[in-house]
């Protein structure tokens, strides 16, 4: 039996993101290969949903006066001793990082590495942010035992950004929600469309609402087309710019914008509409899109970096910012029903290499390797 340790800071305080990527993993972990152990280990506990997700006895916080009071420094450093106490075979870092001297310990690491975009896009972030990712990410690529890239993309960024040797990085998909995988009912969307006050018919965009996802665009693509964009996400600065334009352009009843929905009434949104349009300029993968192949909804995504990798052949590719190309496709697509059902029907059998059970046999095999004595 192994006995593997997480950093599930993320799993109990982040909603989105990061925190469903540990979740997922985690669960889909607990349902395959009981016959381990499982330990995670979180500075405080967020939400009392996630904390139910659990049993209370594998979780791990920091204990003792300087513990409790630098909660981060016992994280990224004081937390190994704990890792020695519970006799953990291997520690993972979900979230970019490893602690400090880990290397030390006898104690194999491995860290998943989502995205370097603080590399690619520096404009986006505050410098002393930059500086502090770039000295976890780049300590946790050269001292853990093995790196896992959530894409293709991301392991090459990697190799060319940290000079890591390709060998010692291992591409593991990231899986979603088993509410995405799960049929819906024709009732259950009527019910969430008069509860929301949606129209019939809509595309859908979801993510946060930040200029690298790039909403505006689909704005502009469907000033003509007669369907209305639903736009789904934690709304920043940027989306007083799409405010801005919509109100310009005389939109306000064409655009709607909604947040804070559950795991299942987004899935449901997802399986109610036409099209998912997804013209990110720049993503570590995309479950979006991935969300949207499961939901059997026609996907339109940027024809660059990760997103063919995420979407496969049967998806629509666009230049992100080629406005008259992307109101094409949404056109296309939508006065096409062969085209609807081919989309439909070719993306939710490519959506199957991201099974769970496919993906708990590879994580498997990665732990299992590190530790053949065990």
């Amino acid at each position: 039996m192994l006995r593997i340790g997480f950093d599930a800071k993320r799993f109990f305080n982040n909603q989105t993101g990061l925190g469903n990527y540990s979740r997922d993993l985690i669960r889909i972990l607990r349902a395959f290969h009981p016959e381990q152990e499982y330990l995670l280990y979180t500075p405080k506990l967020g939400k009392p949903l996630y904390n139910q997700l659990i049993p209370s006895d594998i979780i791990r916080q920091p204990a003792g006066f300087i513990n409790t009071t630098f909660k981060s420094y016992w994280r990224s450093h004081r937390i190994i001793k704990d890792l020695a106490i519970d006799h953990i075979d291997i520690y993972h870092g979900l979230s970019g990082e490893i602690p400090f001297h880990i290397q030390d310990t006898g104690i194999k690491s491995v860290v998943t590495i989502h995205d370097l975009i603080f590399i690619r896009f520096p404009e986006l972030y505050k410098r002393i942010d930059r500086s502090l990712y770039h000295k976890k990410f780049k300590y946790a690529c050269e001292y853990a035992d093995q790196i896992v890239a959530i894409s293709n993309q991301t392991k090459l960024d990697i190799v060319n950004f940290f000079g890591i040797d390709e060998n010692k990085v291992q591409v593991i998909y990231q899986g979603c929600h088993e509410s995405f995988k799960s049929n819906k009912t024709e009732q259950e969307k009527k019910d969430l469309i008069k509860k929301l006050g949606l129209p019939q018919e809509f595309i859908l965009n979801v993510g946060t609402i930040e200029p690298r996802k790039n909403a505006l665009s689909i704005v502009r693509a469907i000033q003509n087309i007669d369907i209305p964009l639903v736009i789904v996400g934690k709304q920043t600065a940027y989306a007083k710019e799409l405010q801005q334009f919509i109100v310009k352009k005389g939109m306000e009843n064409r655009v709607i914008f909604l947040q804070g929905l559950s795991m299942n009434e987004l899935s449901l949104l997802y399986s109610i509409a036409k099209i998912f349009v997804y013209p990110s300029v720049f993503e570590g993968f995309g479950i979006p899109i991935i969300e949207a192949l499961y939901s059997r909804t026609p996907v339109i995504t940027t024809n660059t970096g990760v997103f063919p990798e995420a979407g496969g052949s049967s998806s629509s590719y666009i230049e992100p910012q080629d406005i008259e190309q992307m109101s094409h496709a949404i056109v296309s697509i939508l006065n096409s029903e062969q085209t609807q059902n081919e989309m439909i029907e070719k993306g939710w059998d490519y959506a199957q290499r991201f099974n769970d059970d496919i993906l708990a046999h590879q994580w498997m095999n990665l732990y299992t390797q590190l530790t053949p004595e065990k």
